[in-house]
């Protein structure tokens, strides 16, 4: 925690995927910052290498980083480097949360139901051994074959038979070097946001689209439909509200996460854990807060006040 906070830089951009988002979350979060009577200023680690941060014009940096580079233990290695304390997670729970196939390891540990999966390496990739850990994983269609380390539902392919599965697999491989395969579950799209070790709510998604998608999250003109809180039993709302809480502590997450869970044959499903969660104004996260009865400058304010190193 940091004792008196003035001055706050507000890292936000960068080169993933995801830097439209994080230019919308970050301009958020900086107009909430002047609300409450920080001085701000902005870094873009695409216009200006986050080891040229001058450190003595700043108290505390606010993370408004998405994907990779900025959600996935890098920029927070130049934080720690710099000594500056900053906002969200730390190093290896962002690296660790942010890696699909090692984050899923976690939540098996922690009892944590998670589809069924495996890894795709682009070096040992081809048709037979495809079939084989299909086989051996007794995975049925249809599956998903998505990037082991992005966000956003960036890359993600829904397949319905093995030779769209192995088009699809060789098309992500391109860009990709590792690709995690794992059976689609179907049901409710349930989301919570835990912030400082306590789990806020849960909200349900309805996407228009195929399934929760890049458009879907996005896009106002996707008409996903927003249902909070999410109609679940209060039984069944608990109980994944314990979950995101679960999963957010035994990945180590600091601040806010936003756990993603498919609710199917009465079981939850955790599909991943945020550790940057979107700030924009279709986020889900400020929906879930708001409902709960917490401001979005208030929301900033606790993610901010949490602030620290040694993560």
């Amino acid at each position: 925690m940091v004792n008196k906070i003035n001055k706050v830089l507000v890292v936000l951009g960068g080169t993933s995927g995801e830097r439209e988002i994080s230019i919308s979350t970050g301009k958020a979060c900086v107009k909430a910052l002047k609300q409450l009577g920080y001085k701000v200023f902005i870094h873009d680690p695409k216009k200006k290498s986050l080891n040229l941060i001058d450190k003595k014009k700043v108290d505390v940096i606010f993370n408004a980083l998405h994907g990779k580079n900025g959600e996935d233990g890098v920029a927070q290695s130049y934080f720690e480097y710099l000594r500056i304390p900053y906002t969200h997670s730390g190093v290896i729970c962002s690296y660790n949360a942010m890696n699909k196939s090692i984050s899923k390891q976690i939540f098996k540990n922690n009892n944590i139901r998670t589809p069924k999966y495996f890894v795709i390496k682009k070096s040992y990739f081809n048709k037979k051994f495809l079939k084989n850990r299909i086989r051996e994983k007794r995975i049925k269609f249809p599956v998903v074959a998505k990037p082991i380390n992005e966000g956003s539902s960036i890359g993600v392919k829904i397949c319905k038979n093995f030779s769209i599965l192995f088009k699809s697999i060789n098309l992500l491989l391109k860009k990709y070097d590792d690709l995690i395969i794992e059976k689609f579950i179907g049901g409710q799209e349930i989301q919570v946001a835990v912030l400082n070790n306590l789990s806020l709510g849960a909200i349900e998604l309805k996407p228009k689209r195929q399934f929760y998608d890049y458009k879907a999250k996005y896009s106002k003109k996707a008409n996903t439909e927003h249902i909070m809180p999410a109609n679940l039993s209060k039984i069944k709302y608990n109980q994944v509200l314990k979950i995101a809480k679960i999963a957010h502590k035994s990945l180590g997450c600091r601040g806010v996460s936003r756990s993603d869970f498919k609710f199917y044959k009465n079981q939850f499903f955790l599909l991943e854990t945020n550790t940057q969660p979107g700030m924009t104004s279709l986020s889900l996260v400020p929906e879930i807060a708001r409902y709960k009865g917490i401001s979005f400058k208030n929301l900033v304010r606790k993610i901010l006040l949490d602030a620290d190193l040694n993560k």
